[in-house]
């Protein structure tokens, strides 16, 4: 009995051998391909629109009255109101460092005025300075961080703003003289930009312009009264801001 319980399971285990041979080998399965990340490129032109607010603080000093000399502090008002524009420029992107540079030019209505002390026509408090601070461009390079598709960016460079200047009586705001011009300063800024899109962007923007101190002829007209005033003004704004860049929106990376 001892002899056919071996035999039996002799015969069971050569079986169960010849069954494994025939089996098919197992198919060979190509590891999967290693993840690659999207990561954001900020390189490329790029154009866009902005929008926001703005406010300009103007100091007035008289130089010369009906062309003798007279000078006299007027004081200082602020002019405000919205800003609107474009931009254009190109980036270009080493690591996480983003460099560039930018045109911006942008339509402004920023007004404000002030009753001119200590100086005035025919009796204290009569006379009235104005400001209309109407466009302004802005000429600048930048460098900035980039956390993928967030970037983080300081800017500087050239300013240049277009002013109507004023006076006015009080009491009538009747037209005194006037002074449109042309002025160069310098200015600073930072901005926040996400890229939310292939090639899309949108972000949020400081600037602060310097304006120095100049002096500008006001026409006689209509009243025959030309002065020399000298005028600081220094420019605060705040814009939103949405970009398109050409190129490609996105590398692989491993």
């Amino acid at each position: 009995m001892k002899k056919l319980f071996i035999i039996a399971a002799s015969v069971a285990l050569a079986s169960a051998s010849a069954n494994a041979a025939d089996m098919a080998a197992r198919p060979y399965t190509k590891a999967p391909p290693p993840a690659i990340a999207a990561v954001y490129d900020w390189s490329g032109f790029y154009v866009g629109a902005n929008a926001g607010y703005a406010t300009s603080r103007n100091c007035w000093n008289f130089e010369s009255f009906a062309g003798a000399p007279f000078t006299a502090g007027q004081g200082c008002h602020d002019a405000d109101g919205a800003v609107a524009g474009g931009q254009i420029g190109y980036r270009w992107q080493s690591a996480a460092f983003v460099f560039g540079l930018e045109a911006q030019g942008n339509w402004a209505d920023l007004q404000g005025s002030s009753v001119s002390t200590p100086a005035f026509v025919f009796a204290p408090g009569d006379l009235t300075i104005n400001s209309k601070l109407q466009a302004f461009g802005l000429f600048t390079g930048q460098v900035g961080y980039a956390w993928n598709n967030v970037l983080l960016y300081a800017k500087g460079g050239a300013a240049v703003v277009d002013n109507r200047f004023y006076h006015t009586f009080t009491a009538t705001n009747a037209l005194i003289n006037s002074s449109d011009n042309t002025t160069w300063g310098a200015t600073v800024g930072a901005g926040l930009e996400v890229g939310f899109a292939p090639n899309w962007s949108v972000g949020v923007e400081y600037n602060h312009l310097f304006m120095e101190r100049e002096t500008f002829s006001f026409a006689a007209a209509p009243l025959g009264v030309a002065t020399a005033n000298s005028i600081r003004q220094d420019v605060d704004m705040v814009t939103a801001r949405i970009n398109y860049r050409f190129g490609g929106p996105a590398i692989g990376r491993y």
